[in-house]
Parts: structure tokens; sequence; C-alpha cells
């Protein structure tokens, strides 16, 4: 029964490869085209040459195969097993004693290895990939963001330093009009620093005409000179404006975000949020397999065009289901982690439920 098994396993993987590859080629060369037509015009508009329009149609390939690999896998295997259902080849499967579950564990255990390489893939590949074709898209269409800044309030080191800045320029990184309270552990006033100007140097802010309020021994407020103090080191990307792009850093980068906006006291759900999709999103393959199995064997007539259409209406059904529990999660109605994770768990549910149910 073992060998019988792994005979129909790897005879089923051959069945299942070619399908793959070549819905993974329509799909992606179907978003490839719908971005391309999407910036048609402004392409045109722009005078921007077939050239570059080429490179950044090939720098958005990768995040196109990242996006194409769980509706490929979900019509590879619907087609697969539609195909061996009309041609009573299950039939015989199922004579022999092997339940459909275990005929289809290779397409699990396929679904479960692509969720791993996708979240690989979207570190590594997709997300500079995807920069570089987001700066190209800016570029060719003059598109130019600022990340200055005006009226910053920032928390930092646990609420106990604020900074209240007139105006941050980022292109000299240079804080103007500025104001620091410090406070200790307890919440009492520790100092205050104002300064007209402050110029980033490297790894920390050096103060222009800074004064420091203190308090001494008889609680009378004194000012005094700042001088030299190089203990006023936060990174001038918190006092840009909000100009990041989740898309395009890489997880532990988004953890740092989360971080940097938490001590700072800024909001941070949605940017949590989406530090934990990058975790969920990468298991779409292996629900789409546990969908497509059930799904597969229930198609005798018309099979290439239902596996189309029962691949394309699931990974919609999925993508909405998750765009509201993210907005939801943003928008902090559910945490965070029921934001990214709640589709993924409704869906392996209803997975495992179909095939509870799958024809044997």
């Amino acid at each position: 029964m073992k060998n019988s098994s792994f005979v129909l396993d790897r005879y089923l993987i051959r069945q299942f490869i070619p399908f793959f590859f070549i819905a993974l080629s329509m799909f992606v060369f179907i978003l490839v085209l719908i971005d391309l037509f999407s910036n048609i015009i402004r392409y045109i508009n722009n005078e921007v040459p077939v050239s570059a329009m080429l490179k950044i149609g090939l720098y958005y390939v990768p995040k196109c195969i990242s996006y194409a690999i769980p509706m490929s896998l979900l019509f590879a295997a619907a087609y697969t097993l539609g195909d061996l259902y009309s041609k009573n080849e299950l039939t015989t499967v199922f004579s022999s004693g092997i339940p459909f579950w275990r005929f289809s564990f290779s397409l699990v255990i396929i679904g479960l290895a692509a969720s791993v390489f996708i979240f690989f893939l979207d570190d590594i590949i997709v997300i500079p990939t995807l920069k570089v074709k987001n700066e190209l898209t800016r570029r060719a269409l003059r598109q130019f963001t600022a990340g200055s800044n005006v009226d910053i309030v920032i928390k930092t080191r646990n609420g106990r330093l604020i900074y209240s800045v007139d105006y941050y320029d980022d292109e000299l990184k240079i804080l103007n009009g500025i104001t620091i309270i410090e406070m200790d552990e307890n919440g009492e006033f520790v100092s205050q620093i104002r300064a007209n100007s402050a110029f980033w140097l490297d790894d920390y802010w050096e103060f222009r005409n800074a004064s420091i309020y203190k308090y001494d021994e008889d609680r009378i407020l004194r000012i005094s000179p700042l001088g030299i103090n190089t203990s006023y080191t936060e990174h001038p990307d918190m006092f840009m404006r909000s100009a990041l792009i989740m898309d395009e850093l890489p997880v532990k980068q988004v953890r740092l975000l989360v971080d940097d906006l938490r001590i700072s006291g800024l909001p941070h759900y949605s940017a949590l949020a989406n530090y934990y999709r990058r975790f969920s999103f990468s298991t779409t393959s292996l629900i789409v397999m546990l969908l497509s199995i059930p799904l597969g064997g229930r198609f005798r007539k018309n099979i290439l065009l239902m596996s189309l259409f029962a691949s394309l209406s699931v990974a919609v059904v999925y993508y909405i289901a998750e765009m509201l529990s993210m907005t939801m999660a943003g928008l902090n109605y559910i945490s965070p982690l029921a934001g990214a994770w709640f589709p993924v768990v409704l869906f392996i549910l209803i997975g495992i439920i179909l095939l509870r149910s799958a024809k044997t």
C-alpha cells in the first residue's frame, strides 16, 4: 500500500507541474499587462520611452510571480484533479482503497512548501525589485515625494522625551524651532531644551543657540547654555512626513518601524497588522491547495473553464476578506494579530470542511 501511494504521489505531481507553470505564466503576463495599461495614458502624456516601460515591467515581474503563485496552484490543482475525475482515473484510485485526502496529500505538501518559498521570495527578491519599480515609475511620471514636515510632536524613550519641532527640512536634515521636554520614570519634569535649530551629524543632533532649563536645589528654574551634547540620537526618519511604503520594507524593517511608532506615541496598529500580514499572506498557497482539492473532484465537464472560474472566485473572495480584516485592524476595531490571521484561520477551516465532504 505504501509503495502504491508513493507511485500515485509521483504520478499526481507529474500531472500537476505542467499545468502549474502554464497557469503561472498566464497569470504573470496578465498582471504585467494590467499594470502597463493602467498607466499607459500617463506614460504617453509624459513621453516615456518604450525601453523605460519594459524596464518597469521587468522589475514588476517578481511581484507578479508572488501574486500569481497561489492562483496558479489553485488552478493547476483543480484542473489536474478534474481532468483525472473526467477520465475516471480517480475512480480507479478510490477502488484501490486509497482515500481521497491521502491521494491529494502531495498537493498539500506542495502548497506548504510554496508558502515558505513565497515568504522568503517576498523578503529577499520581491521587495527590493518592487522598490526599484516604484522609483522608476515615479521618475517616469515625474512624481516626487517630500519628507519635510511641519508642526511635529514626537514622544520617544517610552514617553520620557518629547520633541516639539516647528519644521523639519528632510533635504538638509535640519530641525527648526525645537523644544525638548525630558521627564523621569515617574513623569516628573527634568529639563527643557529650546533651540533655534539642530543639524544631524551622522549619529546625533547638534543644537545651535540652545538653552536648557533645569530646577536647582531650591526648585528655582535656571537657564544655561546647552553646549555640546551628543545624547539626542533620535533618527531623522522619525521627523519625516509619513511617506514610507510598507510594501517596500523587508519584514525586519517593518518590525523596527512598528517599534519606532510605538515609542514615539504615534498610531502603529496599521503597521503592526502589516507586519503580521507578512507571515499570514505567505500561507495563501497552503489555503488555496486545501480549497482546490475538494473543488477539483467536482468538475467533469468544461474542466478548463470551471477550474479557471473557481481559482479566480476563491482568490477574489479570500483577498476581499483579507482586505476587510486588515482595514478593521488598521482602524483598531480588531487587534492587528486578528486582522492578519482571521482570514487564514477561517479559510483553512472551510478547506478542511470541504475536504471532509469531498467525493471519495
